[in-house]
């Protein structure tokens, strides 16, 4: 068991290196997730092997060329994350791949163990589910890329953008236990989840709570925390456990890429008991979602 704090949540952003804000399982003190954010210049290549595991690629400025044997995919072309849906490629395990570039791009790499076949997939913008989410200043765009009922074993992987203002992840959820109804509907997931966050301005940040209630295994064991941290451009913050509500500060046009992958290819969570009414109060959305057109 791990008495996590603040820092131990938080993975910094590396500026202008080729490989940033690296998350393995190891550093997160978790089983599954691996995730990476690398950038490429004009003509750079990227080699790699899936091993046993099952891979998602997300561009966040710029496209790229995936190659495996005599397949490819030209996936990307948004000028960031603020500009347009996304466009993404499902590997499975046991697949080699080459990543090449014609133009500088930057992009998202999420990884976590497999043991089931599954196929090639191209996720292209027109696919990408949008849903607005929550109301008044708890409004926020979700986009969908690897939901649940996706053809893959674990992964699940969401991009969230939260006008400057608002709360997002809101009201605080959960995933850490796995709780089956008894007519057999999930109702929790155990699920480790990464938040790799980019803002609209160089400047931007938000804050995120990360805490446990009684019912968390850590806080059960004796090892529950309340943690409160300061996430800025580039950096990834790790929920192992508990809830974890985001503000984005007044000016803050905020993005998270979330990750996640446990008991269940689901989002399957429970509210915070003391917060969930605020859903029913909810009078109307932010008329700043969606940040762009969201119909093709």
């Amino acid at each position: 068991m791990q008495q996590y704090t603040a820092e131990d949540l938080i993975v910094r952003d590396i500026p202008h290196a080729e490989v940033r804000c690296v998350v393995t399982p190891a550093r997160a003190g978790w089983e599954l997730i691996a995730f990476a954010v690398h950038t490429l210049v004009a003509g750079a290549l990227l080699a790699w092997q899936t091993a046993d595991h099952e891979l998602a690629i997300v561009p966040l400025s710029g496209a790229l060329r995936v190659t495996s044997g005599d397949r490819s995919w030209q996936i990307g072309g948004r000028a960031s994350v603020f500009a347009g849906k996304p466009h993404a490629l499902y590997v499975p395990r046991r697949s080699a791949i080459q990543i090449s570039v014609s133009a500088d791009c930057e992009f998202a790499l999420a990884w976590v163990p497999c043991e089931v076949d599954y196929p090639f997939c191209e996720i292209t913008p027109a696919q990408v589910g949008v849903e607005i989410r929550g109301g008044d200043h708890a409004t926020r765009q979700i986009n969908s890329i690897i939901p649940p009922g996706f053809a893959c074993q674990r992964l699940v992987v969401v991009e969230v953008l939260t006008p400057a203002g608002n709360w997002s992840s809101y009201p605080p959820h959960k995933h850490d236990l796995h709780t089956v109804a008894a007519d057999g509907r999930l109702v929790e997931a155990d699920l480790e989840e990464v938040y790799y966050y980019q803002f609209a301005r160089p400047d931007g940040f938000a804050l995120q709570r990360v805490y446990t209630d009684r019912a968390s295994p850590l806080a059960r064991a004796g090892y529950g925390f309340d943690c409160t941290l300061v996430a800025r451009h580039g950096d990834a913050v790790l929920v192992p456990e508990g809830y974890h509500p985001v503000s984005a500060a007044p000016g803050s046009d905020c993005y998270y890429l979330n990750v996640l992958a446990g008991s269940a290819q689901s989002l399957a969570n429970t509210d915070d008991p003391a917060l969930a009414w605020i859903k029913d109060s909810y009078t109307g959305h932010d008329p700043r979602v969606p940040f762009y057109d969201v119909t093709t």
